[in-house]
């Protein structure tokens, strides 16, 4: 009989981190089964989280001082391995580490994610794997690029101040020192946003409202981002704003596209493979994956998902936990879990699912234990 269960959650946004999910769910499996062997992998599909999954899975954490979105230092962390570094761009340039939460949509930056992407080649680093999500910047990874060496310059040649809204006086864009600087790097932009960088379904017009952006705001950096792809086209020859995951971070997918050769790999099954989850599956009974949220957008690359596809893969079921669950059986099944349990089930009001969300989640693990490992559970170590 199989030894082990492996807890692989997301986190549960604006309430619980993914190693507290993880650690909640295993207290609750415990408490019905104290002879439980349990593994414990937080995951992220690029986004936030990603560094703090991979320091879980055994990365060291390298802490920085940076520019936030807004150009007031933050500290921020980025992952190492070897010559392999994770480096999250909420990290720097996020939402959560807006000064007061006050969105700055036209100013925002992502210079320091460039800035934590230096300290990682200073590091050593030679690969480096970049998480996008939660971003604060709307400035095409102008920021990130300029951190990094690159010259993006006005018609007087002044270097461009900060955010997506200069981008509109783009005169010429030059990356000589940048090339120079990350010479024998290679960087993987790992992201689950497949947008273009321009038109109705790209970075400025579907993300830059969630940054704060009104609508005359949103047109102000649909026209920044416009140019900086037209300056790039001319100055580089490159044709990136139309790839899928181009829109991804504001843009900041096209910025790496462009100004630092990346490559695009979905988030979540690249950094499953990155963190080593197919080795902790060997002799599993049982895996435990969640996130704050199962719906529609769940089915589009989400970590859960992806983590219920490759367990199913490995002959492995697969049970979710969430905040809330909208997901019809069938749609479940279809992904790939062979159960969902969700804080609603038990608590009905969403606010105090948030507030609660913990011991709630320890209360779904216990029922996980009671109604999935109802046969005794092997006392043989799983493989390490």
């Amino acid at each position: 009989m199989s030894s082990h269960v492996v807890i692989a959650p997301d986190k549960f946004k604006g309430s619980l981190t993914a190693p507290e999910v993880a650690a909640h769910v295993a207290a609750g499996l415990r408490r019905v089964h104290p002879e439980i062997l349990l593994m414990t992998m937080p995951v992220a599909d690029g986004g936030d989280g990603t560094v703090d999954a991979a320091v879980a899975a055994g990365f060291g954490r390298r802490r920085v001082v940076v520019s936030g979105p807004t150009g007031e230092p933050v500290t921020a962390s980025y992952a190492v391995r070897g010559e392999t570094a994770v480096v999250e761009l909420a990290e720097a340039s996020g939402l959560r580490v807006l000064p007061g939460g006050v969105p700055a949509p036209l100013t925002a930056s992502s210079h320091g994610t460039g800035e934590l992407i230096a300290a990682a080649v200073a590091d050593g680093a030679r690969q480096i794997v970049l998480g996008l999500g939660g971003s604060a910047c709307t400035d095409g990874g102008a920021g990130m690029a300029a951190a990094l060496g690159a010259r993006l310059l006005d018609s007087q040649g002044r270097d461009l101040p900060p955010g997506g809204a200069a981008l509109r006086d783009l005169d010429a864009v030059d990356t000589s020192a940048l090339t120079d600087r990350l010479s024998g790097v290679t960087v993987v932009v790992a992201g689950d946003v497949d947008s273009p960088l321009l038109g109705p379904d790209g970075a400025a017009r579907v993300y830059a409202p969630q940054k704060g952006a009104g609508p005359d705001q949103v047109e102000i950096l649909e026209a920044g981002l416009a140019r900086l792809d037209a300056v790039v086209r001319r100055d580089l020859g490159l044709v990136m704003a139309g790839l899928p995951g181009a829109g991804a971070a504001g843009g900041v997918g096209f910025g790496a596209l462009t100004f630092l050769s990346a490559r695009m790999e979905p988030g979540i099954a690249y950094l499953l493979d990155l963190l080593g989850f197919a080795a902790r599956l060997d002799g599993a009974r049982l895996v435990v994956t969640g996130e704050g949220s199962l719906d529609a957008q769940s089915l589009r690359g989400k970590a859960p998902v992806g983590v219920a596809q490759a367990a199913r893969r490995a002959g492995v079921p697969v049970v979710a936990v969430s905040g809330r669950r909208a997901l019809s059986e069938e749609q479940l099944r279809g992904a790939g879990f062979a159960g969902a349990y969700a804080l609603t089930d038990l608590e009905p009001d969403p606010v105090r699912c948030m507030e609660d969300a913990g011991p709630l989640l320890e209360r779904l693990a216990e029922e996980i234990a009671r109604s999935v490992l109802d046969e005794p559970l092997s006392s043989r170590e799983p493989a390490p």
